[in-house]
């Protein structure tokens, strides 16, 4: 299930190259800001290299690939990381002009301050041969990733059970990474995991 929702949500962002300027979350956004080219670039950054990261990321965590060709592992973790450093950056500058307000800012802002973070740690960890402490920053940091996922599916819930757009906005800024990053904790405490 979480590679289906993974591609399937890493593919998305191709649907604002193919519809309508104004579909899905441009739909909220005010003429002036989408004219805004830094805005622009920050959401392109954004989406672009946060679907690659979502897509390809997952990957990672298959050890036979990881066992029979780790300089596959090696190309799709750099690409990773490159995708991410983007796709963070974007997500922080665009986070000051979320849907919802400062509430849901301060959710996304600091959802794309902990991806590129943890990603950098990680990256760091395995230039200096940590690998179990690379391990655990990666499983943190495909967690903060995979918020595009549960986004999706947070937000609708949210709004079937409270019928307030902004409302549920706001709250699913957060609940779509905090509960990643629970769930990433238990995962990373798991010595089998780090065996793999």
């Amino acid at each position: 299930m979480l590679v289906v929702f993974a591609i399937f949500v890493g593919l998305y962002p191709a649907l604002y190259f193919v519809l309508d300027r104004k579909f899905a979350l441009l739909a909220t956004k005010s003429d002036a800001l989408l004219i805004n080219p830094f805005w622009n670039i920050g959401f392109y950054a954004h989406i672009i290299a946060g679907g690659l990261a979502l897509l390809i990321g997952w990957v990672q965590f298959n050890a036979s690939i990881r066992r029979i060709n780790p300089g596959f592992h090696k190309l799709i973790g750099k690409t990773y990381i490159i995708a991410v450093l983007f796709s963070s950056t974007g997500a922080f500058y665009i986070g000051f002009f979320a849907t919802g307000g400062p509430v849901a800012s301060l959710g996304f802002v600091l959802l794309a301050i902990i991806w590129f973070v943890t990603t950098v740690m990680a990256y760091y960890n395995i230039r200096n041969g940590q690998i179990e402490a690379h391990k655990k920053l990666m499983i943190y940091s495909y967690a903060a990733c995979f918020a595009a996922v549960t986004l999706r599916i947070w937000f609708p819930l949210l709004m079937l059970l409270i019928g307030d757009y902004n409302t549920a906005y706001v709250m699913a800024a957060w609940l779509c990474w905090l509960p990643n990053l629970l769930v990433a904790h238990f995962i990373s405490r798991r010595p089998d995991i780090l065996r793999i």
